[in-house]
């Protein structure tokens, strides 16, 4: 794969994640940098950037937990 591109799918995930700090509310944030996070992996893993696929990986679970959370509390308000 052309090294333009990988670093295309580098800066994409990294303006996701700046985008995600911008945005009001935690589910929105929280969903935004998920997708950013797997972006990331994405990336790690076509540079072959193991630290990196790792934390991304769980940042992408932990970003999913709170999601599940944030939508069981708001059925609970229903």
């Amino acid at each position: 794969m052309s090294p333009i591109l990988i670093d295309g799918i580098g800066y994409a995930a990294l303006a996701t994640n700046l985008y995600s700090m911008s945005v009001k509310g935690e589910y929105k944030l929280r969903f935004i940098s998920m997708i950013a996070n797997m972006g990331y992996i994405l990336y790690g893993a076509l540079i072959s950037a193991t630290p990196l696929i790792i934390g991304c990986t769980i940042a992408v679970f932990l970003h999913g937990f709170h999601i599940r959370r944030l939508r069981i509390k708001s059925n609970n308000n229903d």
